[in-house]
């Protein structure tokens, strides 16, 4: 890790609880599958049928929902799980088992200077607000941190991430409309090295993971910046829709399998997402899960929390049940 520059504050434990209380609640609005429905009393078969349907409409797909109730049956067979109150517990349990070994926030090896983050996504993922929200917090860490606009093919792209660079004072590397984004790349990470900068945050443009020319341009993007550190990118970050439900975990693979992908960032959790497909991804691909987000400003990007995110799922807008 690269030490925190001096006098800048680092992000506090109030902030912190307060995006997770948000995170909490955002995703129980979306995703609810026990804490309102289910009634009190015996846990039975028509009980868990309707568990099992819950968790298909929630995202999970249909392999790990039946997973995870087999799992939940055999439980009540052993008599360990009576009633509701316990099943919920040996649900949260069960979904925590799940994704808490792909919560890893990013990790910035100082041995890399600049550290390169390659961000990549379909259209519409939330990826340059990403960056612009990544570009701020690593700046409130004290990281010397420089923004590439490689997304050269819509200039609202470069705006966009023109304002965020704005905000944090941050140095910004961008072309024309229609620039040779690898080309764009090249000229940031020369320009991040010869600044000293700790980071260098590249976007790039959108595009579906079934676009296979375009996916190949990514290929050229890594190419050209290896010329100057064969090391970058250090980490490739994909932005995923959560509300895109199964489609994400498809473009996940697509990414995964054409660029390296190296980190996940969960976007657009704030009540539209029915939240389950993080569990699938999770169980599928095991990409670590470094961030998420719950709305459109800076403070509503944090690090992904296996808690705080499994008990919104079940309704716990306060915390894990008693």
């Amino acid at each position: 890790m690269f030490p925190p520059r001096a006098n800048i504050p680092a992000p506090t434990t109030a902030s912190r609880s307060g995006f997770l209380g948000r995170l909490r609640e955002s995703i129980s609005r979306g995703a609810n599958w026990l804490g309102e429905w289910l009634p009190g009393g015996k846990v039975d078969g028509e009980l868990l049928e309707s568990l099992e349907e819950r968790l298909i409409q929630g995202d999970l797909g249909v392999e790990l929902a039946a997973e995870l109730v087999a799992g939940l049956r055999k439980r009540i067979d052993r008599q360990e799980v009576a009633d509701v109150a316990a099943l919920e517990v040996a649900l949260r349990t069960a979904l925590l088992e799940i994704i808490r070994p792909v919560a890893a926030p990013l990790q910035l090896d100082a041995g890399h200077r600049p550290f390169v983050v390659m961000v990549v996504g379909i259209n519409g993922s939330g990826k340059t607000t990403t960056v612009g929200k990544l570009a701020a917090r690593l700046t409130l860490e004290g990281h010397r941190v420089m923004l590439a606009a490689c997304d050269t093919f819509r200039a609202a792209a470069v705006e966009q991430l023109a304002t965020w660079a704005g905000r944090s004072d941050l140095p910004l590397v961008a072309q024309g409309t229609g620039a040779d984004p690898a080309a764009v790349a090249h000229d940031a990470l020369a320009s991040a090295r010869a600044r000293a900068m700790d980071v260098l945050l590249v976007d790039t443009a959108g595009r579906l993971h079934t676009q296979s020319h375009l996916m190949d341009e990514l290929g050229k993007v890594v190419r050209v910046m290896r010329k100057l550190d064969a090391t970058a990118p250090h980490e490739v970050l994909l932005v995923l829709d959560a509300s895109q439900g199964q489609n994400a975990l498809r473009q996940a693979e697509q990414f995964r399998d054409a660029v390296g992908v190296t980190g996940l960032v969960l976007t657009k959790l704030d009540g539209t997402a029915r939240g389950g497909i993080v569990v699938a991804i999770a169980k599928r691909l095991g990409i670590p899960i470094r961030y998420v987000g719950i709305g459109e400003q800076a403070e509503d990007f944090g690090v992904f929390d296996p808690e705080a995110f499994v008990d919104g799922l079940l309704g716990h807008r306060r915390g894990p049940p008693a």
